[in-house]
């Protein structure tokens, strides 16, 4: 996947407008076509870097991803999103060119069939905090539509009872060439007969009947990147449903559910954690231990710590999903007060009741009370 920018890409504002999006990736994909520059790395590449762009920008659950997220939240860590061939490129011309064939403005010369893709399989994955923290690898059951073995994926008996279309002359497409003033424009259409196949079946396969798929559960293996968020979906690329006798297989989108956890709580990229200490150690000040996405940890109580308090322990949070830092985890101090005493209790209360340093006020700082207090606990 393209590491640059994709609105610098295709030279747009971050407010362009669909319509500015797609008529900025039609000139580059008219500059940048290899058959416009053959031999020319250099034009493919940037060809295919546009297509991306726009395969991102264009679609508007992706392009308000990766607006959120950046590179990481179209393409997940490793997920679907970049590494387009050629196929999938050329598969867009029908929308970006009026649902003409791009090759007409080439003169004729390319590729003479349009690429049939599959349908996507959505799924939810659930996550706890600690996987969505540090990542994890998750095994799935799903179940998809895939090739048949026994035709190879045409439907054909024994993969072989084909025959050539005779509208199409098996291109898939029927060419009407019209003289203008300009010259020869060539316009090209889905043939009829065929559906754009460019052969029929002769003799259906008996294991898919003449479909080229069959039904199948898959285990697939997922890499969830450390660092995803609820609502956030991740795709894997080729692993949907494969259409109908040949073409390329959909996505796999994964849209991440986080399960609560019943300790730690998220904000963002920082975790909360409320403690409570009871009044004893919040005057004295005291050691304790709390848990943390990464283990136990000891802090530090410091005598006299009022409740309302926050701790912070610097990079126990999550990390964010580009890599760049981590957040913090936020301790809520919450100071415990006791609804049942007992008789030698209140007792001891009410004597500390009458002292000035059980009386609020906030300036006043009396080392001595901290002595006084062992006196009671």
């Amino acid at each position: 996947m393209s590491k640059r920018d994709y609105y610098e890409i295709l030279g747009v504002n971050r407010d362009a407008s669909a319509d500015e999006i797609k008529k900025s990736y039609r000139k580059l994909a008219i500059k940048y076509h290899p058959d416009k520059n053959p031999n020319d790395p250099t034009a493919e590449e940037k060809f295919k870097e546009a297509a991306e762009a726009y395969e991102v920008l264009s679609n508007q659950e992706k392009r308000a991803r990766y607006d959120q997220f950046g590179h990481q939240g179209v393409n997940g860590g490793g997920f679907g999103g970049g590494g387009m061939n050629m196929d999938d490129i050329f598969s867009q011309f029908g929308d970006i060119f009026g649902g003409g064939s791009f090759e007409g403005f080439f003169g004729g010369g390319g590729r003479s069939r349009h690429t049939k893709r599959g349908s996507n399989l959505r799924i939810k994955l659930k996550l706890t905090l600690e996987e969505v923290a540090n990542g994890a690898e998750k095994k799935i059951k799903v179940k998809r539509h895939v090739a048949c073995q026994s035709c190879g994926g045409n439907g054909s008996k024994n993969g072989s009872s084909l025959q050539t279309c005779s509208a199409c002359q098996g291109t898939g497409q029927i060419r009407k060439v019209v003289n203008t003033m300009l010259g020869q424009m060539v316009s090209a259409s889905t043939c009829h007969v065929c559906q754009g196949e460019g052969t029929s079946i002769t003799q259906k396969c008996p294991t898919c009947n003449g479909e080229g798929r069959v039904l199948e559960e898959e285990i697939i293996s997922i890499k969830v990147p450390a660092g995803v968020a609820e609502g956030m979906q991740l795709s894997m690329t080729g692993k949907g449903n494969v259409p109908p006798r040949g073409g390329m297989a959909g996505d796999l989108l994964i849209l991440i559910e986080e399960t609560e956890d019943e300790v730690l709580k998220r904000d963002g990229q920082n975790i909360i954690y409320d403690l409570y200490i009871n009044f004893s150690d919040a005057a004295l000040g005291t050691n304790i231990e709390v848990p943390t996405i990464e283990g136990k940890v000891k802090i530090k109580i410091d005598p006299g710590t009022q409740s309302g308090k926050i701790l912070r322990l610097k990079g126990k949070g999550i990390r964010e999903i580009n890599g760049y830092g981590k957040g913090d985890q936020l301790i809520h101090i919450n100071v415990w007060t006791p609804q049942q005493l007992s008789k030698e209790e209140k007792e001891m209360l009410m004597k500390m009741k009458e002292s000035e340093n059980f009386k609020p006020n906030p300036g006043k700082y009396d080392k001595g009370f901290f002595e006084k207090m062992k006196e009671f606990f």
